[in-house]
């Protein structure tokens, strides 16, 4: 750690912590004129200064976090002191309860919560199923004629297929694809928008449109009572409040629907894509999880779920957690005035090398053997951790799970080329196309089925 940083300091109140060390003006000037990423700067930030350093993004200092011990004060400790403010996706999900703050939230997150527990999860395990045997069938076809895809237009096909189907009860078809991928386009311009809440709207007010098209034909089906094949979905647990709770309008089903479709498949395929790009460089790693056990057995599973953790590791779901200090507090030893802002970093507590031995090397084997990784739980938390961590973690792990199981053992994707650079938006993805092809089947697909999981 470099200890000549040219530190500054923050206020802080006499006697309860000392001053956290501030990155060098030069510093930031110097990551200004190179136009670099975020990330590169608050990367230099940590290896300076530590977990608990401050950088000036604005004409007051922000607080980088990435001390597992920091972290977990300020997300599962004390949650009600450092806050989540405005969402950057407002925009786009208005009030769902990503964005939602205070009471509301909690009886929004409350709702929700049974939905995505071990009971609640059974209830969408045959529609995980069914979308991960549709895009066996494509790749099937895929790999008989030897057409050409993008692996990630492949992994949100698939994502958003779960998620519709656990939401409508209805498979997703092609109208509402194409009508839905506005959320991806929205999400992708959310960090360039403008910061006057109306401009903003107005500057996806196209792709907003498109969404709310067809949020509102899903919430007037629901409030029928008509259910897709699959019989009711969780769109209908939100229909079914609104006859008790007032405060569930139709907008605020709209704002909740779109939350779960944004959330529940754009961080899954972005993993996914992240996953087989890793492959890609990694062949090996796919043999190990195969070679790990038969077929449908917890120890094939178990090494799947290490690729899926070991990604998540590299590429978490949410790279960056803004928080607000609503009130003065002691930080690791440090000094956090009431109103500073502050960063947790997944991303680089993940990549931090006294955590995480050979960071960058991608090593499924951290999460299967004993004492290969840190078990602090601020060390490792791609969905967060606390009472605002992702409500949908287990789904999201699951139907990975379940796509894999079906196709790491059929087929073997050749990249035609591969993004060399990451975008560092609300979730971190890869820059550019995917191109793909796939060898011929070699095996009989797996039946994964329900009483089996």
């Amino acid at each position: 750690m470099d200890t000549e940083a040219g530190l500054g300091s923050l206020p802080y109140v006499p006697g309860t912590g000392r001053p956290v060390p501030e990155a060098e003006p030069g510093l930031v000037k110097r990551w200004h004129a190179e136009g670099g990423e975020l990330v590169e700067l608050l990367s230099q930030v940590r290896e300076r200064l530590g977990g608990v350093a401050a950088v000036r993004l604005g004409p007051t200092p922000t607080v980088l976090v990435t001390d597992p011990q920091a972290v977990q004060h300020v997300l599962a400790r004390q949650p009600e002191r450092y806050v989540k403010r405005s969402h950057r996706a407002r925009v786009l999900i208005g009030d769902g309860v990503m964005a939602a703050t205070g009471a509301e939230w909690k009886q929004q997150r409350r709702l929700l919560q049974s939905q995505f527990t071990g009971t609640g999860m059974r209830r969408y395990e045959q529609r995980i199923i069914e979308a991960a045997r549709t895009t066996a069938g494509r790749w099937d076809g895929y790999a008989r004629t030897g057409q050409t895809f993008d692996l990630g237009q492949e992994m949100h096909r698939f994502a958003l297929d779960a998620i519709w189907r656990s939401l409508t009860g209805h498979p997703l078809d092609d109208d509402t694809e194409r009508e839905l991928a506005a959320i991806e386009a929205v999400g992708t311009a959310i960090p360039t928008l403008p910061t006057d809440a109306d401009d903003a709207r107005d500057a996806v007010a196209t792709d907003l449109a498109r969404i709310d098209a067809v949020a509102r034909r899903a919430i007037e089906s629901a409030h029928t009572g008509s259910a897709g094949p699959d019989g009711p979905g969780l769109l209908h647990v939100l229909t079914d409040a609104a006859a008790e709770r007032p405060e569930y309008t139709d907008q605020l089903i709209r704002d909740e629907l779109v939350t779960l479709l944004a959330a529940g498949h754009e961080t899954t395929a972005t993993t996914l894509t992240w996953l087989y790009l890793l492959l890609d460089r990694n062949p090996a790693a796919r043999e190990d999880a195969l070679a790990a056990g038969a077929e449908g057995s917890a120890e094939r599973r178990q090494a799947i779920q290490a690729l899926i953790h070991e990604t998540l590791r590299l590429y978490p779901s949410a790279w960056i957690l803004p928080r607000h200090a609503a009130e003065a507090d002691t930080l690791a030893g440090y000094a956090i005035e009431a109103g500073t802002d502050l960063l947790v970093c997944p991303y680089l507590t993940h990549r931090d090398p006294e955590l995480w031995p050979d960071p960058e090397h991608f090593d499924p084997r951290r999460f299967t053997t004993p004492d290969a990784r840190p078990t602090h739980p601020g060390a490792y938390f791609p969905f967060g951790i606390g009472p605002r961590a992702c409500l949908g973690l287990q789904f999201a792990l699951r139907e990975s799970t379940v796509l894999l199981e079906h196709l790491l053992p059929t087929h073997t994707v050749t990249l035609s080329s591969r993004p060399e650079k990451a975008t560092y938006g609300i979730t971190v993805r890869p820059e550019g196309p995917t191109p793909a092809t796939l060898a011929p089947p070699q095996k009989q697909k797996p039946q994964v089925t329900a009483s089996e999981s």
